[in-house]
């Protein structure tokens, strides 16, 4: 028998790139550091945050006095704003990923007319800015009386071109057919095969979908904006924003430092739930980028 040498079976590193390395800190950097201004002034008084630099810390350390302060401002509106941010992001959120999976699915596994414009039209849709449809939903809305409710936002965010044109990619190699022709054999029908069978080899891209639309409904500014006009409707981004606003004018009341804590508070969730789905949002993104 043979004797192989170490050589043999020494395995080649992979060469580092310094260029690319520097671009990765340089990138590093530049995604940290507006969090840690977030965060250290977050902990300032409202008179440090003009007296001291904006990455150095106060005086005094006021981080949970801030946060004591945010909830309980203006009557405990915070927590107001809170709930219909969590109430859009669950229904509007979780109701586009519903929407988008089972749409996906039917678009990938399924043979009919007019399938190839339909690809077309979620393409295209897709191309579309959110902002440049804000306008002609709110003329729409306003003729049917949906402005200034929970509704305004809800419908539109319900509505995923670029989740159901995500799983109708993923579910189109995730899923064989033959998978679905034994399930049919075996006398499952469609609805009992997509429940049973394709929900379990949906669930990275199910996961993705679902990340992406939760960021992009959180994140909403523009649409709550235009169609509410309650502040007892405002999602955190538009409530924080009139809080900010409150530094201009006649009759100014900064709270800067109550903006901030807020801004911390409104990104807490997000950071949790990339964590949590992390692995499950990576094999997402990754699936299909290798061919057997």
């Amino acid at each position: 028998m043979a004797v192989l040498s170490k050589t043999q079976f020494s395995v080649t590193k992979p060469r580092k790139s310094r260029v690319l390395t520097g671009f990765m800190a340089l990138y590093l950097i530049y995604t940290l550091v507006p969090l840690a201004w977030l965060v250290i002034n977050a902990s300032k008084t409202q008179p440090d945050l003009f007296s001291t630099s904006g990455l150095s810390l106060g005086g005094t350390f006021a981080l949970f006095d801030n946060i004591g302060q945010t909830f309980t401002y203006n009557d405990g509106i915070f927590f107001r704003w809170l709930g219909n941010t969590l109430l859009y992001v669950v229904v509007g959120a979780g109701g586009a990923t519903i929407l988008a999976t089972a749409a996906g699915y039917g678009l990938a596994k399924y043979r009919f007319p007019g399938r190839r414009g339909v690809f077309a039209v979620v393409l295209g849709a897709v191309a579309v800015p959110p902002t440049a449809l804000a306008v002609p939903t709110f003329l729409m809305f306003s003729k049917m009386g949906l402005t200034n409710t929970p509704w305004a936002v809800l419908i539109p965010s319900l509505i995923s071109p670029f989740g159901l044109y995500l799983i109708w990619v993923y579910a189109a190699d995730a899923i064989p057919d033959e998978l679905l022709e034994a399930a049919r054999i075996d006398g499952a029908g469609e609805i009992r095969i997509f429940l049973t069978v394709t929900l379990r080899q949906l669930v990275p891209g199910i996961i993705t979908v679902s990340l992406f639309t939760m960021v992009q409904t959180w994140n909403n500014y523009f649409l709550p904006l235009i169609m509410l006009s309650e502040p007892k409707w405002y999602p955190l981004t538009v409530g924080l924003n009139q809080w900010s606003a409150q530094a201009n004018g006649a009759g100014a009341q900064p709270i800067f430092n109550l903006v901030l804590t807020g801004s911390l508070i409104t990104i807490i969730p997000l950071v949790v739930a990339f964590l949590l789905m992390q692995r499950f949002w990576q094999s997402g993104l990754s699936a299909g980028s290798v061919k057997q």
